[in-house]
């Protein structure tokens, strides 16, 4: 599996971030999010339009340093009226994604991660669109459904932002996922060839697409796996798999909830 283009990231940074704002408007903006207990539905929204707004600075300026927030123009609506909101998300997330297929993938931007670059950013905020449109659509309890590619992709990404993660000190607890002879199995049910092998090392863990017997497997639809590998869906849930040793898919999870 391949990340996806530069232009179909663009396009889903637009399109996830309306299927988030169907699932808001259907839903009570002071409601807890489940899977973010310590924001309300309105707080997850504002989250997510303050990020887009955010990197759609940092492209624009092709900053070469951290922009601070409050240099990002509108970076929180005004006011609590609904419709703000929505119109909010929706022109934050298409002038992003505009700045960004105007920039193409290549161009040098700053970024906290092991790549600079425009490509990084569209898509760093399209899958933080795909995970957060899902905590929207717990809190609204409205369907929730994800193309296979970008649901995999989903996976790819978090997998390499956790490596990165635990090999450049950045989060200690991220540091912890080590020990050899250990190896978590995630098998997409619905989707052939997406199967990813975690293998834990003394000096960390790597991970690769294979399909091998490991000490832990989490088995379900891809959608489901991806919920549970990205914390929106409990491992005991009746809707996926778990054979072998549960307390290392725990492991994994508890060790790699930052950002």
């Amino acid at each position: 599996m391949t990340p996806l283009t530069h232009e179909r990231y663009c396009d889903e940074i637009v399109l996830r971030t309306d299927a988030l704002r169907a699932a808001v408007a259907d839903g009570d903006l002071d409601a807890t999010v489940p899977t973010c207990p310590e924001w309300t539905l309105r707080d997850l929204a504002v989250h997510v339009g303050g990020a887009h707004r955010w990197v759609g600075e940092i492209v624009r300026t092709r900053a070469t340093e951290e922009v601070p927030d409050e240099r990002v123009p509108h970076f929180t609506p005004d006011g609590d009226d609904p419709a703000v909101l929505d119109a909010w998300l929706a022109e934050g997330a298409a002038r992003t994604a505009g700045a960004l297929r105007e920039a193409g993938p290549d161009l040098p931007v700053w970024s906290w991660s092991w790549e600079r670059s425009a490509g990084f950013w569209a898509r760093r905020m399209a899958i933080e669109t795909v995970v957060h449109q899902a905590d929207a659509a717990l809190t609204a309890k409205v369907p929730y459904a994800m193309a296979p590619d970008l649901a995999a992709d989903t996976i790819d990404e978090w997998l390499d932002i956790v490596a990165f993660a635990a090999g450049s000190g950045y989060d200690p607890q991220a540091a912890e996922l080590r020990g050899g002879g250990r190896s978590i199995h995630l098998h997409a049910t619905d989707a052939p060839g997406a199967e990813w092998l975690i293998e834990f090392g003394e000096e960390g863990f790597t991970w690769r697409h294979a399909h091998e017997k490991a000490t832990v497997a989490l088995r379900g639809t891809l959608t489901d796996v991806m919920l549970v590998f990205n914390r929106r869906l409990a491992p005991d849930s009746d809707r996926v798999e778990v054979l072998g040793d549960a307390e290392l898919l725990d492991f994994w999870l508890a060790r790699s909830s930052f950002g």
